[in-house]
């Protein structure tokens, strides 16, 4: 069996760096990366939150999430840009048509992270640091942002990897490294382990990700029962996860995924479906149509499945609609249970958006102000390849979802 080779490109400070590339395109002298500067939504729509921040920013304490009014406490002079969804998306194109010609097999994980599955190509990639060096480089050169690149035997060491000091570097965690580079780091830094799991760990005096490799497996099941498996295995850095695109296009659209670990935090299940929303609405988009009914269904730790369907008053292809809907669904259905695994179905699909306008207007296909924005970018995936879509108004609502998938 051949020992897998997979990268992990992640956009260093994606939204700031973004913004400030097309600020210098459109003839700006002033590099907002090198003063401090907070990527924000509008405080007056209640959007004022902190999306991107500046090194100088950081340092000075500004933190990703928190109120415009917050940051500005902590850096008086702090210049707020809003965010450019549009321009993201454009960007983030870019790159990944570039890292579409290095192989076939490509994973975008988020709009600013892509895998690249280069197994078996050692004919013609002799040194695998020197591809990445290249393709940092080439980003960087080209489009004027940069990367990190890691380099590992699964997806999540390679995604650990790119996690390591930035920016723009190039890091390797192959399995013959995970004891010296991965373990003694602190849990906190391993990958899908969140604020209450790393509490729970240190108060078990597990402090490190060395720590929770080696902790006994029974001790770790009185506290964490099925996520223990996971946990360990995350630990000694072992992930079967493939690096595959889902292109499904039948009479219903449907993406679900196993979760990790039998999950009954609502956060974590509200991320997982958010993700999802966007991968669906994507593809829903693709083949020009719309979907009049949105369901959740669920299987849980027991293996029992049910599910719940919401219909539509109007078709809709939108991101923004389809997740409130998504959403509803949830909050009207889920049982509270742990959760094994979960997905969206979209379904009843049509051509054409039809909505009655009004008593003295007969029914008739409408296209709003989100249709034709949604057809610009449409045409900006044709020119440059498929993407996730992240909408100004439900980004702050949305996360950076980290979730490993499996296509059920």
């Amino acid at each position: 069996m051949k020992e897998r080779i997979i990268f992990h490109i992640d956009v260093n400070n994606a939204f700031l760096s973004w913004t400030a590339v097309h600020r210098l395109k459109n003839g700006e002298k002033l590099d907002i990366r090198k003063i401090p500067s907070i990527i924000a939504g509008d405080e007056k729509t209640r959007h004022g939150i902190v999306l991107a921040k500046s090194p100088i920013a950081k340092n000075m304490g500004v933190k990703t999430a928190e109120t415009i009014y917050s940051a500005k406490r902590k850096c008086p002079n702090l210049k707020v840009f809003p965010p450019e969804f549009d321009w993201y998306y454009e960007e983030s194109n870019k790159m990944y048509k570039y890292l579409c010609k290095y192989t076939p097999q490509i994973e975008r994980f988020s709009i600013d992270e892509c895998f690249l599955d280069l197994t078996g190509t050692s004919l013609l990639y002799k040194n695998y640091e020197e591809l990445a060096n290249k393709i940092k480089n080439d980003i960087k050169n080209n489009f004027g942002f940069t990367v990190n690149v890691g380099i590992g035997n699964n997806k999540l060491c390679a995604k650990m990897a790119s996690d390591f000091t930035k920016p723009d570097k190039v890091h390797t965690l192959y399995n013959n490294e995970i004891k010296t580079k991965m373990w003694p780091l602190p849990i906190e830094d391993l990958f899908m382990v969140g604020k209450k799991t790393s509490t729970i760990l240190r108060t078990l005096n597990i402090n490190t990700i060395g720590d929770l490799a080696n902790a006994n497996d029974n001790y770790l099941k009185r506290y964490f029962k099925n996520q223990t498996r996971f946990l360990k295995d995350s630990a000694n850095g072992i992930d079967y996860t493939k690096v595959a695109p889902r292109i499904p296009k039948n009479e219903s659209i449907s993406i679900s995924e196993t979760l990790p670990y039998d999950c009954d935090d609502y956060k974590k299940i509200e991320e997982v479906l958010f993700r999802q929303t966007e991968e669906v609405t994507r593809l829903l988009r693709e083949q020009k149509e719309y979907a009049k009914t949105v369901a959740v269904t669920y299987k849980n730790s027991c293996f029992e499945t049910y599910s719940h369907q919401l219909k539509l008053n109007v078709p809709q292809n939108s991101t923004t609609e389809i997740y409130k809907a998504v959403i509803n669904s949830l909050k009207e259905s889920w049982k509270e249970d742990k959760i094994r695994n979960i997905g969206i179905r979209l379904s009843d699909l049509t051509k054409n958006r039809v909505e009655q306008i009004s008593i003295f207007k007969t029914e008739e296909t409408v296209n709003s102000k989100d249709d034709l924005i949604q057809e610009t970018i449409d045409n900006i995936n044709k020119k440059y390849g498929t993407a996730s879509v992240m909408p100004a108004s439900i980004k702050i609502i949305g996360r950076s979802i980290k979730h490993k998938k499996t296509k059920q």
